[in-house]
């Protein structure tokens, strides 16, 4: 059914809770994995890679928290979203949001095999043509 603009209001807020509740337990990981590389110990990838995403996630929570402390700028935030779709750090992400932004991946994987392919198979008729 239709939600009302109550249900909306409180469904836009409870994400931003969980996503500011996610950023807040990424950051204290991220913490402890640079307490550890200051004291000597190497990451593995899956934790370099996680500290990386937090790091990023904490730079691009500066001008996403302009949308929030500013009164009404909230309003603005979905235009600056479609303008600059990375703005958000990655847990405010939503499943559709993932979704869409790996089958983009996906086509761009895709198109690029398809460019390969079509190359080599250029550079093979080339090399029959040289030497038949």
């Amino acid at each position: 059914g239709k939600k009302s603009l109550r249900q909306k209001v409180v469904g836009e807020l409870k994400h931003y809770y969980d996503g500011f509740h996610l950023l807040w337990i990424d950051t204290k990981v991220a913490a402890r994995m640079v307490w550890r590389l200051l004291h000597g110990q190497v990451l593995t990838r899956r934790e370099r890679r996680r500290l990386l995403r937090t790091c990023a996630d904490l730079f691009r929570l500066v001008p996403f928290l302009v949308f929030v402390i500013v009164p009404f700028m909230e309003f603005l935030l979905p235009v600056f979203l479609k303008l600059f779709p990375e703005m958000l750090p990655s847990t405010f992400e939503t499943e559709s949001k993932k979704e869409e932004k790996q089958k983009k991946k996906l086509n761009a994987k895709l198109e690029l095999a398809k460019f390969l392919r079509e190359t080599i198979a250029e550079m093979a008729k080339r090399n029959k043509a040289d030497t038949g």
